[in-house]
């Protein structure tokens, strides 16, 4: 008797941890398809918080560290940077080279992927850490079920780039970016991969006179979810569209990182004022921001009841 007991108790322990685990994944994806659902509402007042090369003000960038942080303070995307080693993996690095985010010199593409897991990633400061340089498929594993994932740098090996996505079962959380692509080149370069991940064209307001056009262009033939707007000053007409672009089903991205992307609107002047920098992108309208004080940036946003 006591051992049909025992067989019965096991049983109901392993039907607990697998229903344990069922309800873990349900969560997961209800994050990702809630996160897509407000993607996709592109009128939303909501403002989606993209943290830059995730929490690197307390773990070195690019770090898997950084991103799981960035995660915990309740950023909805991490944008990270990928780069190709010699052998042909991809890792999370934003530099060609090693010397400034690594105790290595020279060229990532001269380095194999073994010879970078002995090296270890230093911190804002310059200062040598613990942690190691990830590679993609270990980022996108940190970061599934948790957040959208923006692939920055990564266009010119985006199949490879794919196949880890496929592979770690995150296609779904992939947001891709492209400059200077006409609306056929993507089309041609990404083919049916656009019915399974979003492609964010980027729209330089400085360097590209027919701005607008190429916006509609991208809104009308390819129904982007999202445009990344980049200026240095704050006198295009484009500016004051924010509205229209929205009602025609793209979300508003902008970048609070440093001045030339965002007329001085930055994370850093937000120190001192956060209405005056972090207020002025929900006047114009801009309902996604990446930053590089996810925490503050946040906080900002849920005290004006615009951040879940």
């Amino acid at each position: 008797m006591k051992y049909i007991l025992s067989i019965v108790a096991v049983g109901l322990i392993g039907i607990s941890i697998f229903s344990c685990n069922s309800q873990i994944q349900i969560a997961k994806q209800d994050k990702i398809d809630q996160l897509l659902q407000q993607l996709n509402n592109s009128g939303g007042s909501d403002v989606l918080v993209i943290s830059h090369r995730g929490d690197w003000r307390n773990f070195p960038e690019n770090s898997l560290e950084a991103f799981s942080s960035a995660i915990d303070m309740g950023v909805d995307m991490a944008e990270m940077d990928v780069a190709k080693t010699k052998d042909n993996q991809l890792v999370i690095m934003h530099d060609k080279t090693l010397d400034r985010t690594t105790n290595g010199k020279g060229l990532v593409s001269n380095w194999t992927l073994d010879s970078l897991r002995k090296l270890y990633l230093k911190d804002g400061l310059g200062v040598e850490t613990k942690y190691k340089i990830p590679t993609l498929e270990e980022a996108l594993l940190v970061c599934k079920g948790k957040a959208l994932v923006n692939l920055d740098k990564s266009y010119e090996f985006f199949n490879q780039a794919y196949d880890i996505a496929k592979k770690t079962g995150t296609t779904n959380q992939i947001v891709m970016k492209g400059y200077n692509k006409t609306v056929d080149q993507v089309k041609a370069d990404f083919g049916t991969k656009l019915d399974t991940i979003i492609f964010m064209p980027i729209i330089n307001l400085d360097n590209q006179p027919n701005a607008q056009q190429i916006i509609d262009d991208y809104q009308t033939k390819l129904k982007v979810k999202a445009l990344e707007i980049v200026f240095s000053k704050d006198t295009s007409k484009v500016l004051t569209r924010f509205p229209q672009i929205k009602k025609k089903g793209s979300r508003i991205w902008v970048n609070s990182l440093w001045a030339s992307l965002n007329a001085g609107y930055d994370d850093n002047e937000a120190i001192k004022n956060n209405d005056s920098i972090y207020g002025w992108y929900l006047k114009k309208g801009v309902n996604m921001i990446q930053t590089d004080r996810p925490q503050l940036l946040i906080n900002y946003l849920r005290n004006k009841k615009v951040h879940k």
